[in-house]
């Protein structure tokens, strides 16, 4: 009975050890807010607004067309940055603009999100968390968990 109590005994000890060394941090997640941007970028946080969903924006030029809603075919120009600078993606001496459906899922979620409402003409800076972009995972040339800075200009909306 004792060496029954004893391994008992040894077998919580144990336990107790092993729970005592996981580290239960919570890791915080990937946000706009809590990343550094090169200065090169210009980037002030207090010149955009941010939405319930993470995507921060900011209109650099507003447009006078018509305005970007979901369903409808758009065209743009666009270039794609991460924080430190470094040009991903960019179609802007492409002999054609992007064109897709606002809100079909043909681009990423941040920019489904952060296009709608512009008008033609219109030039958006939009900073995507990877929530909202390529995730954990990332794609190509962009990491994981990594926080996009586009500058999206609407040429038409065919």
């Amino acid at each position: 009975m004792l060496s029954m109590r004893r391994s008992i005994a040894l077998l919580a000890l144990f336990a107790v050890a092993v729970i005592a060394a996981c580290d239960h941090s919570v890791v915080d997640p990937v946000t706009v807010a809590n990343t550094t941007f090169v200065s090169s970028l210009g980037i002030n946080l207090a010149n955009y607004t941010s939405t319930s969903s993470g995507l921060y924006y900011r209109d650099v030029t507003v447009g006078t067309g018509t305005v970007a809603d979901t369903g409808l075919k758009l065209s743009v120009r666009y270039t794609g940055y991460l924080k430190n600078g470094v040009v991903f993606d960019s179609n802007t001496t492409a002999t054609s603009a992007l064109q897709f459906t606002l809100g079909r899922g043909e681009v990423v979620q941040g920019w489904d999100l952060g296009v709608k409402g512009m008008r033609v003409g219109g030039r958006r800076s939009l900073l995507i968390p990877p929530a909202l972009g390529y995730g954990q995972s990332g794609r190509g040339s962009v990491p994981g968990n990594a926080v996009m800075v586009f500058t999206v200009n609407l040429v038409s909306i065919p």
